[in-house]
């Protein structure tokens, strides 16, 4: 049950932390060979793949400027948010893909790509977007519509009489 310690080197702290510090694995960057990282996102209905490299900020969403594809200034805003939290703006050029959903939701799975991304390509940026909660995918969908019910939960007006 209990293991004897035979000698003082046995309690020494140092010995304890390399042997801590082997078992941790460090993580390390994943690029392909044109310097790109990839990564999935997805939000609702709609599935986003990205690609990130380092660049000057632009952002291409099925072949269009973000700007013309999400042309709300809150979806913006929402694609915006990972490099915010991450602190880099403008560091890194966007190339999008999405189907599925509507606006809101591709928004978000472009999102949730992104910060995926940020990730491989710099594993640093890890613990800033996972502690905002962007590594994690959203599973909120749509509420199936029941039989003999107009919606989901509506129901038809009641009369007592």
């Amino acid at each position: 049950m209990s293991e004897e310690i035979k000698s003082l080197e046995e309690l020494n702290p140092s010995a304890s932390n390399e042997a801590l510090e082997s078992s941790v694995t460090k993580r390390e960057s994943v690029k392909d060979s044109l310097g790109r990282s990839y990564a999935t996102g997805k939000r609702k209905d709609a599935v986003a793949r990205v690609w990130i490299k380092a660049g000057v900020g632009k952002v291409m969403v099925n072949g269009k400027e973000m700007n013309s594809y999400f042309a709300r200034p809150v979806l913006q805003m929402v694609i915006g948010q990972a490099f915010s939290v991450a602190g880099v703006e403008d560091q890194f050029d966007v190339m999008a893909t999405v189907r599925g959903g509507g606006l809101s939701g591709q928004a978000g799975a472009v999102k949730h790509g992104i910060s995926k991304a940020l990730c491989l390509f710099e594993p640093s940026l890890r613990g800033a977007l996972k502690s905002a909660g962007f590594l994690t995918r959203d599973s909120r969908v749509v509420e199936r519509k029941k039989y003999g019910k107009p919606k989901a939960r509506k129901s038809f007006q009641f009369s007592k009489r």
